[in-house]
């Protein structure tokens, strides 16, 4: 019944995307693997771990498109979930590293020893255990998004005023994790990782593995969302969107509705941090800063908002850029072009590289009608 229910739930555009995202998980992991280094098609390590991070910042995308493209909340805070997922990996990854670490503490990470810490802080029982982190992974961002959501949609705040409030909330997070009295190592966060569930972070093995699970996630949580947005409840969520008032006059509690959603959308992000942090190799309270989260939704909106893969091919699409651009002599004016790369979409491509793709794509299947080889004269409005 559920796998019924997913193939109903793709469409074609769904199904390619799916097939590409496999061939990818597969591929990569076999040219880094088992070709040598001198190949030319060899795909390094370090490459591995760049487009896993790739991947998770998809997952990102695609969790706020939830939200933003289907149920018209623009939310500037994701990053905050995403960085909540992040920490409490990161705290896992902490726990194991025990007496390797630079003062060979055999319970608290260095950052405390240095801090003069004299006990583990009790927030951080219970991520010696892995299936403890990654339930708090989805939970954490889970219950924040829940009573955030509470809060805001039974007040029926909306529209920009809900947009300013998010950025607060990811504004005051970050300010917390900046003090070393809250636990988490201030300003220089969680780093200097050693192994997850027993495997070295840096091997090669490792990286891959990670990689593998990263484009999982991701294609999982693609069909989760679109089983959700093909449903009923997903057609009740764009009505939301294009009108709410009349979906509220028609007696749905929109605000049950929105703050659904918007939990999902939280774990989703939450878990797309949790893979990102042993692939990178740090997490700090820079991934808390408003401009994370308002990069972000350039992603979907360069990409597509409201397609779900646009979000995916935005994401992997700025990042590449980035990635190329701020090395060398243009460095200084990644942001410029970030911004103007952002108003050229608005202005030029609306719906995104996907959506005017698909727009370019229908008009082509569908010519206009024609009556004698001639365009049909379109009716006159009544004077």
């Amino acid at each position: 019944m559920i796998t019924s229910m997913l193939m109903a739930s793709l469409d074609r555009r769904g199904r390619i995307f799916l097939g590409v995202l496999a061939a990818v998980a597969v591929l990569i992991p076999l040219l880094n693997l088992l070709t040598s280094p001198d190949s030319a098609v060899h795909v390094p390590t370090y490459v591995v771990a760049l487009l896993g991070k790739y991947l998770c910042y998809a997952l990102l995308a695609l969790s706020l498109d939830l939200v933003w493209g289907y149920c018209g909340i623009l939310s500037l805070g994701h990053g905050a979930f995403f960085a909540l997922g992040g920490y409490a990996m990161g705290m896992y990854l902490m726990r194991q590293i025990g007496t390797r670490g630079v003062y060979a503490h055999p319970v608290l990470p260095d950052f405390m020893v240095f801090l003069n810490w004299k006990e583990l802080p009790w927030y951080w029982y219970g991520f010696d255990w892995f299936p403890f982190a990654m339930l708090m992974v989805l939970l954490v961002p889970g219950a924040l998004a829940f009573v955030f959501g509470w809060l805001a949609f039974r007040s029926r705040v909306s529209g920009v005023y809900l947009s300013i409030i998010t950025q607060a909330m990811t504004y005051a997070l970050l300010l917390a994790f900046f003090r070393n009295d809250m636990g988490f190592g201030g300003n220089n966060g969680l780093t200097d990782f050693k192994d997850i569930l027993g495997f070295n972070v840096q091997a090669q093995g490792t990286r891959n593995a990670l990689f593998i699970l990263s484009a999982l996630a991701l294609a999982l949580s693609f069909l989760a969302a679109r089983m959700i947005v093909t449903s009923t409840f997903g057609k009740v969520l764009m009505t939301i969107r294009d009108a709410e008032s009349r979906t509220r006059f028609l007696g749905y509690r929109v605000e049950h509705f929105k703050l659904v959603v918007f939990t999902v959308s939280a774990c989703m992000a939450g878990l797309a941090g949790a893979l990102y942090v042993p692939q990178v190799g740090i997490i700090n309270p820079s991934e808390f800063s408003p401009a994370a989260s308002i990069e972000a939704v350039v992603w979907v909106a360069v990409g597509g908002r409201g397609t779900l893969v646009g979000a995916v091919v935005g994401a992997l699409a700025v990042n590449f850029m980035k990635t190329t651009f701020t090395t060398g002599l243009l460095a200084p004016y990644w942001l410029f072009a970030l911004g103007a790369l952002f108003v050229f979409v608005t202005l030029a491509l609306p719906k995104g590289i996907v959506g005017t793709i698909e727009e370019w794509l229908a008009r082509r299947r569908k010519p206009a009608a024609t009556l004698d080889g001639q365009p049909m004269a379109q009716p006159q409005a009544a004077e």
